[in-house]
């Protein structure tokens, strides 16, 4: 019988349910894994193998087959890790299926069984509040996925502590929701001597959430009245925050759950090409212009799971 874990698939913004399914084969022993997975993802089969090891436990002598469904949807990543390795111990026995159908997985091992960080956590925290379920990760992220309201959040520093969770040895303790960082100063448009038409389009565009597109000859102040921009909007609001780090949580640069209200600003140099300021490839990623900025003005519905009394304290 097949052991099944939950996990996420990012693309792009969004997360995408997959199912880790390990089963033990008779025959001669082997470590398979299939699902249209990319190089990190394959890799993952020495990561899990090695950190079984240093738990003190072995692979059974079997053909090990690991299959991620649905086998069409692209599979990046090394977030799979800890489902593997957790479907792989159920199917072992080690652990109870059953205890992990709640959960979401999503984590990345080192050879000592240390869950080590990977990028997307508040994604995969998001999509577990929507679907009913809690989610699993490593600890040192636990502040981030906190911040998705009311899911059930264990933040594991290793694979032997997560074990012994679930077996009832030593609980692991709730995290605490991340920081919400002040907004930090910026250019300041009351500094900027002249160009007072500039200047009014500026305010009209903050007032209305209009879009702006500045024209000049270099050297005009083209650059520095965008810097100013943010700087005469209001402090992002709760779900204006939540969407920012999603992206940021997505780029991997969301560190310690640390929430802000900075509006974020990017500058990219006028030799960027379409690609790098939109993004794209063959598995669409976020650009230069998209990184750390916000979408859109309006909050999309992901956003609506954020604790605001959290925010407001």
């Amino acid at each position: 019988m097949a052991a099944i874990v939950s996990t996420v698939a990012y693309l792009g913004l969004e997360a995408r349910a997959v199912e880790v399914q390990v089963q033990l084969i008779p025959g001669l022993p082997a470590f398979n894994l299939v699902g249209l997975a990319d190089k990190a993802v394959g890799e993952s089969r020495e990561r899990v193998r090695g950190a079984i090891a240093g738990m003190g436990l072995a692979l059974p002598p079997k053909r090990i087959a690991v299959n991620l469904s649905p086998a069409d949807l692209p599979k990046e990543g090394s977030h799979f890790d800890l489902p593997v390795a957790l479907a792989l111990l159920a199917a072992m026995g080690v652990i109870d299926a059953e205890m992990l159908a709640d959960y979401v997985v999503v984590g990345e091992l080192g050879l000592d069984a240390r869950i080590t960080a990977s990028p997307g956590v508040l994604l995969a925290a998001l999509h577990a509040s929507q679907i009913g379920k809690g989610l699993i990760c490593p600890a040192s992220q636990g502040a981030e996925a906190a911040w998705a309201g009311s899911v059930d959040v264990i933040a594991a520093p290793d694979l032997l502590a997560l074990i012994n969770h679930f077996k009832g040895h030593g609980l692991l303790r709730a995290p605490e929701p991340g920081t919400v960082d002040a907004a930090a100063p910026g250019p300041d448009l009351a500094q900027v001597r002249g160009q007072e038409t500039a200047k009014r389009a500026l305010e009209i565009a903050a007032a209305g959430g209009h879009n702006l597109l500045l024209c000049g000859p270099p050297g005009s102040g083209k650059s520095l009245m965008a810097a100013c921009l943010p700087g005469i909007l209001p402090p992002l609001d709760a779900a204006e925050a939540l969407e920012v780090s999603m992206v940021q949580s997505v780029a991997g640069t969301l560190t310690g759950g640390r929430l802000t209200r900075t509006r974020p600003f990017r500058a990219p140099h006028h030799s960027a090409s379409m690609a790098a300021l939109t993004g794209g490839g063959v598995h669409p990623a976020l650009g230069f212009a998209l990184m750390h900025c916000r979408l859109q003005w309006g909050s999309s519905n992901c956003t609506r799971a954020i604790n605001h009394s959290m925010w407001e304290s």
